[in-house]
């Protein structure tokens, strides 16, 4: 697994493990915005998928792009791969706010689409995907990939589908990252365009929280936002917290934040937390701060004793190959579509629930 000092950059690598042939399942990379779509599409080729097009309005992208994947045609069009019937799902990590439209239009052209988080930045993109996947019966995948490209993640899951701690009751999220300002675009730092921290890197957190769960729907109980150290960047959130219960009781806390110090050798030292009725396990994804910097760290505490368990390469990322047969069968083993959209609906409606509690955001919430 790769690491990065940027987390806009993080594309992991795993063992190849292909579920379809050569030419089997052809995909596209469109809108080469944010970096994850290099690991969107390291996951979907490493699990068979032919990639076969790629397309951005910037050359300079797609020659970027052209490095890591030299196999790959370059459209002259976003219209050429839309049209093209041999490619079955195209992947996109477009501006957020141009996530919504463009997904609409890939499954409007009889395709399925993988999009990173955030899949939309308001309930009015949102409401008109569902509407246009009802209609097409197409896919609107995302890319969770702090779960789903995180080996300790996936294996987490693992054990509670095994029963190891029993009934999740609680989970707690960190997500730091790292901001290198000066290594974002302009977009990033416009709210409109990235939809706040909440709905953006918050995301992450949403889906885990119902996956680990079990949870079907949420309520968002406290939600706050702030910018605490970045004057130079009005709209831009740095710091951002919530909680939330779900409709079987489960309850969580989530912090995201873009205070990762110049220090710390990955650029998030991000964190699960899951207590169960039968024990707890702690994540330590990225590494194990001051003592491994190779990350896939497991705690396990449960009836049976104390255990450590260190699953770097030892797990996969079984999500892309289920999503390549899904797209195939048509069934929905890598992530049902209802869940995919209620993560990016909790997100969005955390985000509009915050408060602002630093003075250099807005106006603060009043302690009394």
């Amino acid at each position: 697994m790769t690491n990065s000092s940027d987390g806009m950059n993080y594309a992991p690598k795993g063992k190849p493990n292909p579920v379809v042939e050569e030419g089997e399942f052809n995909f596209a990379a469109v809108c080469l915005d944010h970096g994850h779509i290099f690991g969107q599409c390291n996951g979907l080729v490493e699990a068979g998928a032919t990639l076969s097009k790629v397309w951005d309005k910037d050359p300079e992208k797609v020659a970027n792009f052209q490095k890591s994947f030299p196999q790959v045609t370059v459209a002259s069009s976003l219209e050429e791969i839309l049209e093209d019937d041999s490619i079955q799902l195209i992947a996109a990590a477009a501006i957020p706010n141009e996530r919504g439209p463009l997904g609409c239009r890939v499954m409007e052209h009889g395709k399925d689409y993988f999009t990173d988080k955030c899949p939309f930045t308001d309930l009015e993109q949102l409401e008109q995907a569902r509407q246009v996947c009802e209609a097409t019966q197409k896919k609107y995948m995302v890319y969770y990939s702090e779960r789903l490209h995180v080996e300790s993640s996936v294996f987490a899951g693992e054990l509670i589908e095994q029963g190891a701690i029993g009934k999740v009751v609680q989970v707690i999220g960190l997500g730091p990252h790292r901001l290198n300002a000066p290594s974002r675009p302009d977009w990033f730092f416009n709210k409109e365009q990235y939809g706040g921290i909440i709905t953006d890197i918050g995301s992450h957190q949403i889906d885990q929280f119902l996956f680990y769960t079990g949870a079907s729907d949420a309520k968002i109980m406290h939600a706050a936002i702030g910018n605490y150290d970045n004057p130079d960047y009005p709209e831009l959130e740095d710091f951002g917290q919530w909680t939330l219960v779900g409709d079987n009781g489960a309850v969580g806390y989530h912090r995201v934040d873009w205070f990762t110090p110049d220090g710390l050798s990955s650029w998030g030292d991000g964190r699960l937390f899951l207590l169960g009725t039968e024990g707890y396990i702690e994540v330590r994804k990225y590494l194990d701060v001051a003592n491994d910097k190779s990350g896939n760290h497991v705690y396990l505490v449960n009836n049976e004793g104390e255990h450590h368990l260190h699953v770097d390469g030892q797990v996969g990322y079984p999500y892309f190959g289920q999503l390549i047969k899904d797209c195939l069968d048509r069934t929905e083993n890598a992530m049902t579509q209802r869940h995919c959209f209620k993560a990016a609906e909790l997100g969005i409606k955390a985000q509009l629930a915050a408060v602002c509690v630093s003075e250099l955001g807005g106006r603060p919430v009043p302690i009394s």
